[in-house]
């Protein structure tokens, strides 16, 4: 069970619903649910982590049932909720990928990652983007004490983090990256990740199946120049390109896909 934050939910006032169900085909994410009790048909929350708290389906109670408050309860879990869409109500999809558009500034809070005393939004998840830092006068002097720039201009970077609706993947060149690549290869920031958007990811050890969805999720709504899968040579690491080309021929766009391998000792094999 999720360990529980505070977070705004929907609230549904059952001597007011007459379960109607209008609330229903209102809920982007599709987690309010008929069911019938002791004292007729009802509205009912699913699953707690399915309600994003935004409040879309309030205006739709002919009651006025539905209410928001702030309380502890499980957070806001939006791979799930996606899930849940796929299997109950797929032509929803896009009305979630829409409402999750309009109102990204109000996501953090209610991310499934705790967040500490104090902050507003999960640090290993708040979305950042930035320029490259303008170089020092003395950048042209190459010594042994010379610190080579990072091209990393995003934040976060690891694929279950990263949001589909993250502005710099918008008409980016992203590369999809294996966790073990920038350990082999030295030159990975110079010669591979300048001037792209990154998602990082290992297709032996992490949960592979939601990748499928989230690298989809990600291509429909960036609808990105290219996309290069960096992976290492071992036969483990094949699985990303694998992925990548799956979500490709899923979401029905033609975007160039081509693949760097990086040897176990630091270098390009292919």
């Amino acid at each position: 069970m999720k360990k529980k934050v505070k977070r705004k939910i929907i609230v549904i006032d059952e001597d007011k619903c007459n379960g109607c169900g209008l609330c229903i085909p209102s809920c982007p994410e599709q987690a309010l649910q008929i069911v019938e009790t002791p004292n007729g048909p009802k509205a009912r929350l699913v699953k707690e982590f399915y309600c994003d708290g935004l409040g879309a389906c309030l205006g739709s109670c002919p009651t006025g049932a539905l209410t928001i408050e702030e309380r502890e309860t499980e957070p806001y879990d939006e791979e799930a909720t996606i899930a849940r869409i796929k299997e109950v109500a797929p032509d929803m999809l896009e009305v979630h990928i829409k409402h999750m558009k309009e109102h990204a500034q109000d996501l953090p809070q209610h991310h499934t990652h705790k967040m500490p005393k104090g902050m507003t939004s999960c640090p290993s998840a708040q979305m950042m983007s930035w320029d490259k830092l303008e170089k020092s006068s003395s950048s042209h002097k190459l010594d042994k004490t010379q610190k080579i720039e990072s091209e990393l201009r995003q934040w976060p970077i690891q694929l279950h983090l990263v949001s589909p609706l993250a502005p710099y993947f918008k008409n980016a060149d992203i590369m999809f990256v294996a966790d073990c690549v920038p350990f082999a290869y030295a030159n990975f920031h110079q010669e591979l990740l300048k001037g792209k958007a990154i998602a990082i990811a290992c297709p032996k050890l992490d949960e592979v199946d939601v990748y499928y969805d989230k690298i989809q999720q990600i291509i429909e709504t960036a609808e990105p120049k290219s996309i290069t899968v960096v992976n290492m040579e071992v036969p483990c690491c094949f699985g990303l390109m694998h992925i990548v080309e799956e979500a490709v021929k899923k979401s029905g766009k033609k975007i160039p896909v081509k693949q760097i391998i990086i040897g176990i000792k630091g270098e390009i094999i292919r």
